[in-house]
């Protein structure tokens, strides 16, 4: 294995393996830190955690027992993924894990940067956009979970992390891989070893990956992966493989447990053509909404049908306001997790999830623990083989086109895009 990386979530680290399989690598994603070896046919190991939301030491204990499986099956460099839209709060994991790998890693020159240019994510002068807008003015302020009030990477790195993090502007990120090395190497010399760099094309995340080459620890969205596999090809390491991908036409089902507002969208455009069930969060709370009643309706229905909490920001801060948002969270997941079980064992064999914590939840129940990529559904979103009879997609909340739960039914069923 050459590299290996660590996902803060299961959708997340989807799109990572996602991006490294369509740049030729053999990429398996692993659910938790394996038990066993990887197979030597595998060239870049992802091993998804679900640890984005859970407090910072446990993560850190999380991610360091998946950086030592990696390193023992012999990686040469290392990639901690996190969204895209950055999420986490100022006591969140990102700054703290990123410091413990590095320390780790005894790597003094990390890169910072979440950009994914094809989903509208940007990093300019050290501030993160989501399409036209900045973090802070986008529907993220919101999250139920990880609201995200600032978008001044650096401001939000250095509340979270114990040392000085430093900055490649785009002037110089326009100017190619040798600029960026050296303005990194600039910034290390001056004791800023987690630095934010700017990127708003997918050339400019091509320059950076080029420029990383020689760096032991890379932090960030998946975009910036994309340049990490071309610095093993031009050292004859790895032979660009074409995806090999067999879909399931069995039953399909969706489960979605995101509140982002592309969700949403996705959720309303699904209802003009396929039926649909909103899970009551507060009856789930009161133990009045049972795993039977939910799958006996999906089970009765035709065509694409979606079991989902999904719901409007003000919807949920009232949820949370009268029964915490903690147990919230925990009790959806557990009903997610539930749901898929019973899905499964009845027949499903597509399954179609939407919402970070909603998939870990999904993956964890049904003891996905190694999983095979598939064709890209929409940027970041890829088909996965979970297994001789169950194909999945995970779906970040925030990604993917309004038609998304369509489109991902008939790639998982072996259709085209």
């Amino acid at each position: 294995m050459l590299l290996g990386c660590i996902g803060d979530d299961f959708t997340g680290s989807s799109d990572l393996a996602n991006t490294l399989a369509k740049a030729g690598m053999a990429v398996v994603q692993y659910s938790g830190v394996p038990s066993l070896p990887a197979e030597t046919s595998v060239e870049a190991g992802v091993i998804a955690l679900k640890s984005r939301s859970i407090p910072a030491a446990e993560a850190i204990k999380q991610s360091l027992a998946a950086l030592k499986w990696l390193q023992e099956q012999g990686c040469k460099q290392f990639f901690f993924k996190y969204c895209s839209t950055f999420d986490s709060t100022d006591d969140g994991n990102i700054g703290p894990v990123a410091e413990a790998l590095a320390s780790a890693l005894a790597a003094d020159t990390v890169i910072v940067c979440p950009a994914f240019p094809g989903t509208g994510r940007a990093v300019f002068q050290g501030h993160l956009f989501v399409k036209d807008q900045l973090l802070s003015d986008s529907p993220m302020k919101d999250h139920p979970l990880t609201p995200m009030r600032d978008s001044d990477l650096r401001h939000v790195m250095g509340r979270q992390s114990r040392g000085a993090v430093g900055h490649v502007p785009m002037a110089i990120v326009a100017k190619g891989s040798d600029a960026i090395r050296d303005a990194l190497a600039l910034e290390a010399r001056h004791g800023r070893h987690l630095i934010v760099v700017d990127a708003i094309h997918d050339d400019d995340l091509i320059a950076i990956g080029a420029a990383a080459r020689d760096l032991v620890l890379v932090t960030g969205g998946s975009g910036v992966a994309m340049g990490l596999p071309a610095n093993f090809a031009k050292t004859g390491q790895i032979a660009a493989k074409k995806l090999d991908w067999q879909g399931q036409a069995g039953r399909c089902a969706i489960l979605s447990g995101s509140c982002s507002e592309a969700t949403r969208n996705q959720i309303a455009t699904h209802a003009k053509t396929g039926a649909q069930y909103e899970i009551d969060v507060a009856g789930v709370m009161r133990g009045e909404v049972t795993i039977d009643g939910l799958v006996s309706w999906l089970l009765a229905q035709d065509g694409l049908p979606i079991l989902y909490s999904s719901a409007s920001p003000t919807a949920v801060q009232h949820v949370q306001a009268e029964f915490g948002m903690k147990a919230v969270a925990d009790r959806l997941d557990r009903l997610f997790g539930d749901l898929a079980i019973a899905l499964v064992a009845a027949g499903i064999e597509r399954l179609v999830v939407a919402g970070g914590e909603t998939s870990g939840a999904v993956v964890e129940a049904l003891r996905l623990n190694a999983l095979s990529m598939g064709p890209e559904i929409d940027p970041g979103v890829p088909a996965i083989r979970a297994g001789p009879t169950l194909t999945v997609a995970l779906k970040s909340g925030n990604f993917g086109a309004d038609d998304f739960f369509e489109k991902a039914a008939a790639i998982l069923a072996g259709g085209a895009k």
